[in-house]
């Protein structure tokens, strides 16, 4: 058995900047619209949360994210707040918005790299992913200005029944470009993304996904991760015959098994809430209320996400669920129940 003591660092945070998006994009996990969010945290509460954070030894990477982050008018400020304080800092964006000026502010404030969501090869198929005619062109344009002044850039892919013909062109593109890294996100359809319902990949489709994009990372010079498809690690594990290494925490690929939430990361909301993961809205706390790191430490719902022993079905019986776990939000989606097992799962525990 493939058994070991979960680490539970907090190694990633998610927050959730605001609601408020430019975009009206059709899988959207948070129901963005074009307007800011009454009880979205303030510029105060933001920076106080920032302090926060500090409690962690080392601190975890604080991933920016929205909505779209840079719809906030005082987004530079928090970036600047999170570098004084040598946060590790990305950002997550459409990147319809980065302009020369804006891409050089984000080199200048500290930010280590921008994640640019693209969900199609070309911009008839991205255009319709996301919901404004021209947000393919927009986002290229967006990543040549960064290539511009040096600010590394990654490309997020979620992948459903729409564009799973184009992933290999994605990740050719991809390479092209030269992101620094690809990760792919399996559909989990919550927030707007629930009027995507079956349009998740079958789970036949998902191993063939998750095998091929195993084979692209060893053939190109690119980082890869997949993202809510937990058992790409036991693929790793199966086609290697090792794991892929626990990357420090300070690195900005930190990762060391599949389902992450409340495990080794969380995701804050713009009104800080925390939860497991954005996809998963299971309240854990709130910032508001107590500090985080009492939260991370103390929360029930964390407990369970951190003991595979418990997991149900398949799951609770798998060899792999120290490595692997299932998606836990996918988990919720189907059954009510974050400890159920991984409906998109081909594999057959080896049990006795």
């Amino acid at each position: 058995m493939l058994n070991q003591k979960i680490d539970s660092s907090l190694r990633l945070i998610a927050w959730e900047l605001t609601q408020k998006c430019n975009l009206n994009c059709l899988h959207c996990r948070g129901s963005a619209t074009n307007k800011t969010a009454p009880d979205e945290l303030s510029l105060t509460e933001a920076k106080s949360f920032i302090d926060t954070v500090l409690d962690f030894t080392p601190p975890p990477i604080l991933i920016l994210s929205g909505g779209e982050p840079l719809s906030r008018e005082d987004i530079f400020e928090i970036i600047g707040y999170a570098s004084h304080n040598k946060l590790r800092t990305v950002l997550a964006t459409n990147g319809t918005l980065v302009n020369h000026e804006i891409a050089k502010e984000l080199k200048k404030g500290g930010i280590q790299r921008v994640s640019v969501s693209l969900d199609g090869a070309t911009a008839e198929s991205h255009d319709s992913f996301r919901g404004l005619s021209g947000a393919y062109l927009k986002a290229m344009d967006g990543i040549e200005e960064m290539k511009q002044v040096e600010l590394p850039f990654q490309i997020n892919t979620t992948i459903t029944k729409r564009n799973l013909e184009e992933i290999e062109k994605i990740a050719e593109m991809s390479v092209n470009i030269k992101a620094q890294a690809l990760h792919i996100f399996l559909l989990v359809p919550t927030g707007r993304g629930k009027n995507l319902e079956g349009e998740e990949i079958s789970a036949t489709e998902y191993e063939k996904v998750l095998r091929w994009f195993y084979d692209f990372g060893q053939q190109y010079p690119i980082q890869v991760k997949a993202t809510c498809a937990p058992h790409y690690y036991r693929i790793v594990h199966q086609k290697s015959g090792t794991l892929p290494a626990s990357h420090h925490p300070s690195s900005l690929s930190a990762y060391s098994r599949g389902c992450l939430g409340g495990t080794g990361f969380c995701f804050i909301s713009h009104k800080g809430e925390v939860c497991p993961c954005g996809y998963l809205p299971l309240v854990a706390g709130n910032i508001r209320e107590e500090r985080l790191v009492q939260i991370w430490e103390n929360s029930s719902l964390f407990q369970d996400l951190r003991a595979p022993n418990k997991l149900l079905g398949k799951c609770g019986k798998c060899e792999y669920r120290w490595i692997c776990g299932g998606c836990r939000a996918r988990a919720y989606y189907s059954s009510g129940d974050y400890m159920a097992e991984e409906p998109l799962c081909i594999y057959r525990p080896q049990t006795k």
